[in-house]
Formats: structure tokens, sequence, C-alpha cells
């Protein structure tokens, strides 16, 4: 089968290279010239595992191809997958600029029967935007349906090779028919597929994200609590984690959630329930609570010095906003620093894979150093943000000796309190109580 796939970021180079290992022709368009050009000469530009190789295996037998032009990939294609970005736009709705020009592309360009997949994020009603767009500028029959992602940063190859559901929003027969073929490579062990109507679709991946940040959020103010009282976060996550009706997913307490999908679609998520007179009041209290956990690790670091960091010098561990992704976008350390800077602490960073995109677009935001412990070198603390499996085990021993200070932030309770106190230091975890 032909696939074309408009956008090359995490979703589209993601989903079109799976798409190519179970065995489709897949070309994937994207307007950046450059990152067209690298992806053909094999640089993969974000830090995704297990990418390379995948995108390596299917460029050399011939499967995936790169280009810039939407008419070469949708030529023939029986099913093309917009993938572009929805930014948040100032009242918080999603940005649809990028998927309604893509669809407008497509209708144009294509030659027969098609089906056009919203595998953005898109707010519900957005296929029948893009289904108006596509009949104005064709004579050709076509199909539109929804094909959301649930791929994790740093995780999404194995979340699209072997995803816990596919969910296939559309009410064409045929459109049903190519989308089942398409995923045939998951289907080797049973049906994954859920095959819904497209509106049920479009809610479904808003309604995932929401429910997931809500346990976050849930957690990180039980976490606050628990300081208050004295109570143990990490003890009460267990407690209620090995109830099978609650599970033990998503209830890690730490300094806030980031990225480029909690934040944008819980706004995303409000905006709909505003324009249909729907107040969505859990889904506001997440977001609310989630902006002030992410000063939360930063106001301790102000108590730890009787609120003045002026001279200090603070290391900060981990500036993406999780591992295995050089993604910082809303990344709470961007919170953390914004605040130590403030207070007109020296900074300096370290992460093993975003410090790059750190410099580009935060240029002279904070010193970054080669690997962590040149970053703790004088350093009066150090504050865990993010938390890599580099990170989780710290040399105390060699941390004393280069330390001027003796403050640890675990802004993820990674680190063993009892461990760190006992190397001489002050231990600051979330939620960790009196008794950690």
């Amino acid at each position: 089968m032909k696939i074309a796939m408009i956008g090359t970021g995490y979703v589209g180079l993601v989903s079109g290279a799976g798409f190519a290992d179970f065995g489709h022709d897949v070309t994937c368009v994207d307007i950046d010239a450059d990152r067209v050009a690298r992806l053909k000469q094999g640089e993969i530009p974000i830090h995704e595992p297990g990418l390379g190789e995948l995108v390596k295996r299917n460029t050399t037998v011939g499967r995936l191809h790169f280009t810039t032009h939407t008419v070469e990939a949708v030529a023939g294609a029986q099913i093309v997958l917009i993938a572009v970005g929805t930014p948040t736009g100032e009242d918080g709705s999603a940005d649809l600029q990028y998927v309604l020009e893509a669809a407008r592309q497509i209708g144009a360009a294509l030659t027969g029967y098609a089906v056009i997949v919203t595998k953005s994020t898109v707010p519900v009603g957005t296929s029948d935007k893009v289904r108006a767009i596509v009949a104005s500028v064709t004579m050709h029959p076509f199909a539109v349906a929804s094909n959301p992602e649930f791929l994790k940063e740093g995780d999404a190859v194995n979340d699209f090779l072997k995803p816990a559901r596919v969910v296939i929003g559309a009410d064409d027969p045929r459109a049903i028919d190519l989308l089942r073929d398409a995923y045939r490579g998951v289907m080797r062990t049973g049906d994954r597929i859920q095959v819904m109507d497209i509106r049920s679709a479009e809610l479904t991946k808003y309604a995932a994200n929401a429910m997931l940040a809500t346990r976050i959020s849930f957690m990180n103010e039980l976490a606050r609590l628990a300081d208050a009282v004295g109570a143990d976060i990490e003890a009460v996550r267990k407690g209620i984690g090995s109830d099978p009706r609650i599970g033990a997913k998503f209830l890690f307490a730490g300094a806030g959630f980031g990225g480029s999908c909690f934040p944008k679609d819980l706004r995303a998520l409000l905006h709909t329930g505003r324009e249909n007179d729907v107040p969505l009041q859990v889904v506001d209290a997440v977001e609310r609570a989630n902006e002030r956990q992410k000063k939360v690790l930063g106001e301790r670091v102000l108590a730890h010095f009787g609120g003045n960091v002026a001279g200090k010098r603070i290391a900060i561990w981990g500036l993406a906003f999780k591992p295995e992704t050089d993604d910082i976008r809303e990344s709470p350390a961007l919170t953390v620093i914004e605040q130590l800077r403030a207070g007109g602490a020296t900074l300096v960073g370290y992460d093993p894979a975003a410090m790059p995109n750190v410099a580009a677009q935060y240029p002279g935001l904070i010193e970054l150093a080669t690997d962590a412990y040149a970053a703790a070198r004088g350093a009066d603390a150090v504050v865990l943000v993010t938390e890599w499996h580099e990170l989780r085990h710290p040399d105390l021993a060699r941390l004393t000796s280069l330390m001027r200070g003796k403050a640890l932030f675990d802004g993820r309770n990674v680190w063993t309190p009892q461990e760190v106190r006992a190397a001489g230091f002050d231990y600051y975890g979330i939620g960790r109580g009196r008794t950690a």
C-alpha cells in the first residue's frame, strides 16, 4: 500500500517509519527543506530511542522516502495522514491552520480515491472542516477519518509498533478496510483496532491525555499535603497503586508535567468545553494544579537558603520535560531556572540530550556543563528535575568532594533519602514529609 505522511515531527516521523516497517511504501513530506535533506542523509532531527534504526532499516530497503513536495507524495497514495503541529492559540484553542492548509494541499494533489486521516491531535469537529476543504479543491472521491496517536516521547517507537490499541474513527467501510490493512503489522497477535465514529475518536485522544494528567496532578496535590502532615507520598503511592481499580501508572509525584501534549491538549479541551457551554471543572483544576506544582521545587530551593539565593551556584540536573527525549517544551526545569535566576543565583545545567535545544532556543539562559558532575563542581545545591537513568544513582562521595554546599533537591523522588542524609547532605523530595 502507498501511504503519504504530511509532517515529520515526533508523530509523523515515527508513524511514517512504523508504517514502512509494516511493509508499506511511505513518503513523508515536510516544508522544511533542511530537515528533509538531513533525513535523506540518515540524520534524525529528534532524540527518540530506536527511531534512527527504524528509519535506516526502511530507507535502506526503499520503503521510506522523504520529500518537500506534497504532490509527489500524495499522487497514487491510498492513505494520506496529516501529522502537522497544532500549537496553542492565544485563547487556549488548538491552532488548526497547519492542519487545514495540509488538507487543502492534499485535496489539490489527489489523483484518485484516498482516505485522508487526521493523525494530529485535533478538536472534535476538525474532520468536518478537513472534509469541506478537500471537497472544495478536488473532484476525486475521498473519505476522511481520524486516527489519533498515543505515542509517549521516549518510547514512541515501541508504542507505534506494539500499541495497546489503535483507534480509528471513520464512517466509510472502504476507509475502515484500508486503515485496518495499514495496521496489519499490529494484528499478528490479536486485533487491537477499535473502530468508532469520527467525533468519538477525536475526543478519545483528549480524554486519554486529560485522564493521565489528572492522575499526575492528583498525586502532586497529595504530595503537598503529605509534606504538611509529615507523610511520605511514596508510601501512599504504593498503597493506592496496588489497588487493581487504580493501578500503579502515572501516580508519581514530582515537579509537574510538561511537553508537547498534556499542557496543550488540556487547554484545547477546556476551550472546546467553553465553546459548547460545558465547563470542565476537573480538567481546569488539573491544569491549575500543574502550573502551581511547577513552582514547588524552586520555592523549596529558595526556602532552604532563607529566600536569598543571590551569589549561590546551583546545578540543575535534567532540562528535558522527561527522560529519553530532547524536548524542552513547557519543561518544569524552565520554571525552576526562571525562579532561581530571578533570585540572583548562578545556574549551571546538564542534560544528556536537551542541551542543544536549550542553547538554541534560550541562548544565555543557563551555563551548560559537559556532564552532571561538572555541573555540580562548586555548587551550593544540586536540583534534579528530570530523572534520566544516569542521574538516578549519584556518586554521593564524589559530590561531597565537588560541591561547596550540602543540599540535594530530588524533584522526582528517585533518590533514597536515608542514603543522601547519611552522606551528610540535606535531602528535599516532593511529598516525602518527615518520615522518609
